[in-house]
């Protein structure tokens, strides 16, 4: 995986069918959520059964060897030890449009603790003023400006199709130089078209509204809205505080509109709460333990996820990561103010509020700071 100034050391993974790698790249959702299922499909008895206890006299003849006791099954992944650290990445990949540069449209971090047993997720605002360092396989000189452009100007190979996988490795030094995290040992990344083939893969989620969202980009009936003259137009998908069940369509699109009140720090806040719906529904739905959904599961996704995984592979990360469940991984908003010059708008900054938990982060005082700045913790 990368650090700060390291280039990425794993290859990223397209896998296909019923390779059960894939589910550690449903951005945090497979991590967290497949560990057990991974496990139960692949590993078999680890304790062997006794031998039956024989029945009348010993044989005379020469007894056989005594059968030896079968070694231990070593789970992958036993050897990862904590704290872990996984940036997490929802592209904005607009396929049908010739070289089309990826953005990174939400970018989450999910930390987990020494015992690999609870975590914190937490997002960067996408317009986030940072400095992107100098990236040389790209071409580009450096520069202070959004993060979202990072994984774009990290894309950039000549005349050749833009690659995610590399500005990922652009993206990641840039984090890495902002938050102080040296090395993130994991990572996934995840386009809209995923994550809706995972909620209706999953048979939808069950999320609270925790205010009034009007879409910008759907119609009450899923339809896209028409895009005339810059701007959309036409009737407006809406979605109302209360308890409310989505399938894939409704649940993306919610999370993902920022032109709302609270803005992308709304958006974050939906994005969190979306992947703990996900990871409830499915723990609920019994998929840990179902192979053939499982295997449903990794099929729907497809082409949709690419993980990096660094020296090891991502099925030691699922594996790893079994005891993560959801009621163990606190939700954290970080609190930002835009920044302008001259009266224009140039983009986000942390408080010092947010910038302060991603210090205590570092120190292992993440609990004792969420305590003592009890706003920060994302509620449902």
């Amino acid at each position: 995986m990368t650090g700060a100034g390291n280039d990425v050391r794993g290859i990223w993974q397209r896998l296909p069918g019923r390779k059960p790698v894939i589910v550690i790249a449903a951005a945090v959702i497979a991590v967290l959520l497949i560990g057990g299922a991974v496990f139960a499909v692949t590993a078999g008895d680890d304790d062997p059964k006794p031998a039956p206890v024989a029945n009348g006299p010993a044989p005379t003849t020469a007894a056989a060897a005594p059968t030896p006791t079968p070694s231990p099954t070593v789970q992958p992944g036993a050897d990862i030890r904590g704290p872990l650290d996984l940036l997490l990445v929802g592209v904005d990949t607009r396929v049908a449009v010739p070289g089309w540069e990826p953005h990174a449209d939400a970018v989450l971090i999910l930390h987990v603790n020494k015992g690999l047993d609870s975590g914190y997720l937490f997002s960067l605002p996408r317009d986030l003023v940072v400095d992107i360092p100098k990236f040389p396989k790209s071409g580009y000189g450096g520069g202070r400006t959004k993060l979202t452009h990072a994984m774009s100007y990290g894309s950039k190979r000549g005349t050749a199709k833009p690659s995610a996988a590399q500005g990922y490795q652009l993206l990641s030094q840039t984090v890495s130089r902002y938050t102080g995290i040296k090395t993130f040992q994991a990572g996934a990344i995840l386009n809209f078209g995923g994550f809706q083939k995972l909620v209706d893969e999953l048979g939808g989620v069950d999320m609270y509204v925790d205010q009034k969202v009007v879409s910008k980009h759907r119609q009450p009936n899923g339809k896209a809205r028409t895009l005339s003259g810059g701007d959309y137009i036409g009737p407006q998908a809406t979605y109302n505080p209360g308890n409310r069940h989505f399938v894939g369509w409704q649940a993306i699109d919610y999370a993902r509109q920022r032109y709302t009140a609270g803005g992308d720090y709304a958006r974050q806040r939906h994005q969190q709460q979306l992947i703990k719906a996900i990871l409830a529904k499915a723990l609920s739905s019994g998929l840990p333990t179902d192979a053939d959904a499982l295997n449903r599961l990794l099929k729907a996704l497809g082409r949709s996820v690419d993980v990096i995984a660094g020296e090891r592979t991502a099925i030691d990360f699922v594996f790893a990561l079994s005891k993560l469940t959801p009621a163990n991984l606190k939700l954290v908003s970080l609190p930002g103010s835009g920044v302008g010059s001259g009266g224009g708008y140039q983009g986000e900054q942390l408080t010092s509020v947010g910038r302060g938990f991603i210090t205590q982060l570092r120190a292992g005082k993440a609990d004792a700071y969420l305590k003592a700045h009890p706003t920060l913790a994302v509620k449902r």
